[in-house]
C-alpha cells in the first residue's frame, strides 16, 4: 500500500513513528522525518514560528502542496497530521482532484480554540477524521466521520510516577523553536540562579548542534544538558515549560509543572483576537471540559517574570497537581496509533 503522508511537525512525527509499528507492508511518501523514510522535503526547512513566518513561507508551502497532489494520483490512501494551516488547503486540493481518494486525518485542527468553521470544510474533504481529545466530537455534526482514538502522548509515555517525589531537581524547558527558546531562557536564568540548591536540567532538541547552545540559550553552564523529555520530566521534581506538548507530557507523567510562554508582540494580538479559550496550557482546558478547577499556573507575555514563577512555585499545591494530573491520564484512556493504524488499514 502506498501511503501519501503529510506530516510537517516533528511532534507529530514522533506520533506517526508510533503508527508505522501497526502498519504492515505501507510504503510511506511525502514530507515526514528524514529518519522514517525519504522525504521529498527537508523538515528544518519548513519550520514555522507564528503568523509573520508563516507568511514568509507561503510560496515555499504552495509549491510543496502542488508537488503532493500530483503524488495523491498514484498513493492509495492520503494521511494528513497536524498542520492545519497547510494540511486543510492540501485536503481540499487532493479531494477536487480525486474525489475516491481516501483521506485521514490525524490530529486534527483545533476547531474548538479557533475557526470553527473549519469542522464543516474538514467533513466535507475528510474521509476520516481521528480525534484525540475525548470533547471533540461536540464540535462537529452528528454525521461527521469522527473518531475518538486515545491521546499519542500515551503511545510514548509508558511509565508514570505513583506519587509526588522530592529529587531536589527541577527541570527547564524553554520549547523547541529558537525565538520562543531566545525570549524565554533570559527569564529561567534568573529563575535557576535563585533555585541554586537545586540541580537544573536544561532539555534542548536534539537537532541542535553544540555550537547552537550558546547562540540560543546563551550561558547554560549552570544547567544540566539533556535531549529526552521524559527522562527530565520523571527524574524532576518540578518543571518549568514553555506552552506546548512538553506541558500535556508533564501532567501525565505526574510532574508539577509551571507554564511560560512569550509570543511575539503581533502573533499574540491576533491570537487574543481569535482564539476562544481561557486558558492556554492544554491540561487546563481538558480539567475545564470536565468542570474541575485549573491544574497548573500559566503566565504569558508580560507576565513570565522571574519574581512571577518563583512566586508560584513557592506556593505551590503539589499533592492538589497530582490527584487532578490522574484525573487526566484516566480521561484520555490510552494511546491511539495501533486505533489509527486500524482505520487506515479499513479504508
Amino acid at each position: 500500500m502506498k501511503l501519501l503522508v503529510s506530516v510537517l511537525e516533528r511532534s507529530a512525527n514522533v506520533h506517526l513513528a508510533s503508527l508505522l509499528t501497526h502498519l504492515e507492508g505501507v510504503e510511506i511518501q511525502g514530507v515526514f522525518d528524514k529518519q522514517l523514510g525519504s522525504p521529498i522535503m527537508d523538515l528544518q526547512s519548513l519550520a514555522v514560528m507564528g503568523f509573520v513566518d508563516a507568511v514568509k513561507k507561503i510560496s515555499l508551502f504552495m509549491k510543496l502542496q502542488n508537488e503532493l497532489v500530483k503524488m495523491a494520483e498514484e498513493a492509495d490512501k492520503v494521511l494528513l497530521m497536524d498542520s492545519s494551516g497547510f494540511n486543510i488547503p492540501l485536503a481540499k486540493k487532493i479531494k477536487k482532484a480525486y474525489p475516491d481518494k481516501p483521506i485521514i486525518y490525524y490530529i486534527l485542527p483545533q476547531v474548538w480554540a479557533w475557526r470553527p468553521k473549519r469542522a464543516k470544510i474538514l467533513e466535507e474533504n475528510i474521509d476520516h477524521l481521528c480525534a484525540i481529545w475525548p470533547f471533540e466530537s461536540t464540535f462537529y455534526s452528528p454525521s461527521a466521520p469522527i473518531h475518538y482514538v486515545g491521546h499519542p502522548l500515551l503511545d510514548q509515555i509508558k511509565e508514570f510516577k505513583k506519587e509526588p517525589i522530592q529529587s531536589d531537581t527541577i527541570a527547564f524547558l524553554p520549547g523547541s523553536r529558537r525565538s520562543e527558546i531566545k525570549r524565554l531562557m533570559p527569564v529561567f536564568q534568573e529563575v535557576r540562579k535563585k533555585l541554586n540548591d537545586k540541580k537544573a536540567l536544561l532539555v534542548v532538541p536534539r537537532h541542535f548542534s553544540q555550537e547552537n547552545l550558546r547562540t540560543i540559550y546563551g550561558d547554560v553552564s549552570s544547567f544540566a544538558i539533556v535531549h529526552n523529555t521524559h527522562q527530565a520530566l520523571m527524574q524532576a521534581e518540578f518543571a518549568f515549560i514553555c506552552s506546548g506538548t512538553a506541558t500535556l507530557e508533564s501532567t501525565l507523567t505526574g510532574t508539577p509543572f509551571i507554564l511560560s510562554y512569550i509570543a511575539n508582540t503581533i502573533d499574540y494580538a491576533i491570537a487574543k483576537r481569535f482564539v476562544n479559550l481561557q486558558y492556554a496550557g492544554i491540561a487546563n482546558i481538558l480539567a475545564e471540559s470536565i468542570h474541575i478547577d485549573p491544574i497548573h499556573p500559566e503566565f504569558l507575555q508580560n507576565e513570565v517574570t522571574p519574581q512571577n514563577l518563583l512566586k508560584a512555585y513557592n506556593e505551590y499545591n503539589t499533592k492538589n497537581f497530582y490527584e487532578k494530573s490522574t484525573q487526566i491520564r484516566s480521561l484520555l484512556g490510552h494511546g491511539s496509533a495501533k486505533n489509527v493504524a486500524g482505520i487506515i488499514q479499513k479504508v
